[in-house]
């Protein structure tokens, strides 16, 4: 006397149909890549893109920000290297990796901006 029965699998339609085609196997990772490569991997590339544009758009005079947070202007590029001199006070010069640039400040938009702001608020006010 068994009070556990045995148990069988059953193949259903569905089942034995889907596995057929294997392209319908497939198409879901086709999906998953598509995914990521329009969210994921193509914005990515266009940063890329655009920091390179940066870093060959700098010369020297140019206000630029590191990635650690250093704001300074570039005092000399050293050809053939990646090394760019940056002044970040009055005759303190530090030397950092090109790649370390993240943003170009210009120097008009520097000085001009605030003063460019309170004019605005001034006008606003009348």
């Amino acid at each position: 006397m068994s009070f556990i029965s045995d148990a069988y699998a059953q193949v259903t339609q569905s089942g034995a149909s889907s596995g057929d085609n294997p392209l319908m196997n497939l198409l879901p990772l086709i999906l998953i890549f598509a995914v990521f490569y329009v969210f994921l991997i193509r914005p990515q590339q266009k940063k890329i893109k655009e920091h390179e544009t940066i870093l060959k758009t700098m010369k020297r005079g140019d206000e630029v920000v590191t990635g650690g947070g250093i704001i300074g202007k570039v005092n000399k590029i050293e050809d053939g290297s990646n090394i760019v001199h940056i002044e970040i006070s009055k005759d303190v010069v530090v030397r950092v990796n090109r790649a370390t640039i993240i943003e170009i400040i210009s120097a008009d938009t520097e000085q001009n901006g605030p003063a460019q702001k309170k004019q605005k608020n001034k006008n606003d006010k009348k």
